[in-house]
């Protein structure tokens, strides 16, 4: 009885511990400022599509400073890899250090809900050595759901203590009214959340809108 006690006991307190240290890296990440010491490290998350020709139209706005830059795409994207070849080739500098990871996706489209759960723990899974080995300064992401496992993986570094992790979220500019579910999940977390439309600027307070970026 003493030794379940105990368990229980040890349960709670690291359970309080870990949402503690939630607690302090959702309200301190606005302050860090990951290039103020050299380049800054950003994972890039990549879908298929759309949302591949959104994020590299943001890569074209950031500077050399980014550097190096990891995409990640899914598994089954087939496209994704020959536009980030193409968009790193035509860059102007020389220097240009980027990686192509994959990941499995956590949703394909037309999935079931009940099926998504344990493909995106899935995709959780492998996100996590990832991020853990990469160890990037920011996040920077538009809407695919293989964004979730990774800005995840990414928080859990700063909560461990290890690093911490900008999350960068930029909703796509198709989205006028309502956030995709992806953006749904990601607000809470991100420690900026762009948006395109006023309309989302004033449904949701934490969004910042600087019009149309992409």
């Amino acid at each position: 009885m003493a030794f379940l006690m105990g368990a229980v006991f040890a349960v709670l307190l690291i359970g309080l511990l870990f949402l503690v240290r939630l607690y302090v890296v959702l309200k301190t990440g606005s302050q860090y400022k990951p290039g103020s010491r050299g380049p800054i490290a950003v994972l890039v998350v990549a879908g298929s599509g759309g949302h591949t020709t959104e994020i590299l139209r943001l890569m074209e706005c950031l500077s050399t400073a980014y550097t190096p830059r990891h995409y990640v795409i899914a598994e089954t994207d087939k496209m994704s890899e020959e536009k980030i070849c193409t968009f790193e080739s035509s860059k102007q500098h020389s220097d240009s250090q980027f990686t192509i990871c994959r990941i499995p996706r956590s949703r394909e489209v037309h999935q079931s809900w009940s099926s998504t759960v344990v493909s995106s723990l899935n995709a959780l899974w492998y996100s996590l050595p990832l991020v853990f080995r990469l160890r990037p300064d920011m996040v920077l992401c538009n809407g695919p759901g293989t964004c979730v496992p990774l800005c995840m993986a990414g928080l859990l570094l700063g909560i461990l203590g290890m690093k911490k992790v900008l999350i960068v979220y930029v909703e796509s500019i198709c989205r006028v009214q309502t956030l995709s579910l992806t953006a749904k999940i990601l607000y809470p977390i991100s420690d900026y959340f762009f948006v395109q439309w006023p309309s989302l600027r004033d449904k949701y307070p934490k969004s910042i809108f600087l019009g149309r970026i992409v």
